[in-house]
């Protein structure tokens, strides 16, 4: 059962990065390629309609860490506080960005949130990117599985690294790079006309420094974490996952060449959950890693919760999911197609 909940919260992170993902690729372009008021106009109504309940994956998959597996929950989000408030600030931001844009039509006003747009949207993605690196890197956990990082030591990893070295900077850019590049193809399938076009162009440039980026997290994580390739020699099927993010990647390309914009942005969410499915598939059955020699990592078996509180659990959860799927399928097929250029509101 612990198995099952460990995959659980690892494909609703996943979902969370699919759907809000393409949300933040979009602010992160914005200066990129709409030029004008109404180009911006017309990339914010892409993501109008679905931006805020793309939001409740992150909150659901947080809310599932919780119940089923407490202790990891109550060490990960103590030792991360600071950088967790952060996220949370920028979240905040990002929706006000959103929301009040088009409240006024002064020049000045609307560009003051769009800069604010931009500025959350970045510095998500580089919190996110960098968030994940640091759990598959390890922490210094603590006799007590707690634990505490400052914001940088020595930039290296190592018995007791910081929250930012080389390792989660570079999962800080990866995770920019690809969701710009996702974000890129979104606006290919939702928008017409110049943004489009200049969309395309963007996931053109992007898509060879994904794919670099790609190649090198293989020998960084190996260098940062040596025992992270241990389950793929173990169990040989979890080599499906870096099979897959090639598969994606040589997708993108062949359906942008085909102008197919639907295969492009499946690819594409390929490409992140065989990523995240990766990382999930190194770590098993570790939660949080342990970066200190004198204490053990924080796996499965030791903080997952009561087997009645996970039976019971599995029946709400299933409920719960199945409401929220609906909900999602009513939304993009309402809001399906491409955003009209000139709309009054944010939405199609």
């Amino acid at each position: 059962m612990g198995a099952l909940w460990y995959w659980i919260v690892a494909v609703m992170l996943a979902m969370y990065v699919v759907f809000d993902g393409f949300d933040l690729g979009v602010g992160i372009l914005m200066p990129f390629v709409a030029r004008c008021d109404e180009e911006r106009q017309q990339a914010l109504r892409s993501v109008g309609p679905v931006w805020d309940g793309n939001e409740v994956w992150l909150l659901a998959g947080g809310g599932t860490l919780f119940f089923a597996f407490p202790l990891v929950y109550a060490s990960s989000f103590s030792g991360f506080y600071m950088p967790l408030m952060i996220v949370l600030w920028l979240l905040i931001l990002r929706g006000l960005s959103i929301e009040l844009r088009s409240h006024f039509d002064d020049p000045l006003w609307r560009t003051f949130f769009d800069g604010l747009l931009v500025f959350s949207s970045v510095l998500l993605a580089i919190f996110f990117g960098a968030a994940l690196a640091n759990v598959v890197r390890g922490v210094s956990l603590g006799t007590d599985n707690y634990f505490y990082l400052p914001l940088w030591t020595n930039w290296r990893t190592g018995a007791f690294p910081g929250i930012l070295d080389w390792y989660t900077v570079l999962g800080g850019v990866m995770a920019l790079l690809a969701l710009s590049l996702h974000g890129a193809l979104y606006l290919c399938l939702k928008t017409e006309g110049d943004l489009a076009q200049r969309s395309r162009a963007a996931a053109g440039f992007l898509w060879p420094i994904v794919a670099l980026v790609t190649v090198l997290a293989i020998p960084a994580t190996v260098l940062a974490r040596p025992d992270s390739l241990a389950n793929y020699h173990q169990h040989p099927v979890a080599f499906l996952s870096p099979v897959f993010v090639v598969v994606s990647l040589v997708a993108i390309v062949i359906a942008q060449r085909k102008r197919a914009e639907l295969a492009a942005f499946l690819a594409s969410c390929l490409y992140l959950v065989a990523m995240l499915c990766g990382a999930a598939a190194g770590l098993f059955p570790v939660l949080l890693p342990s970066t200190n020699p004198a204490v053990p990592s924080i796996t499965i078996a030791e903080s997952v919760a009561g087997p009645h509180t996970l039976r019971v659990g599995l029946v709400w959860w299933t409920f719960g999911t199945l409401l929220a799927v609906m909900y999602f399928c009513i939304v993009y097929w309402l809001f399906r197609g491409k955003v009209a250029k000139r709309a009054e509101s944010y939405g199609h």
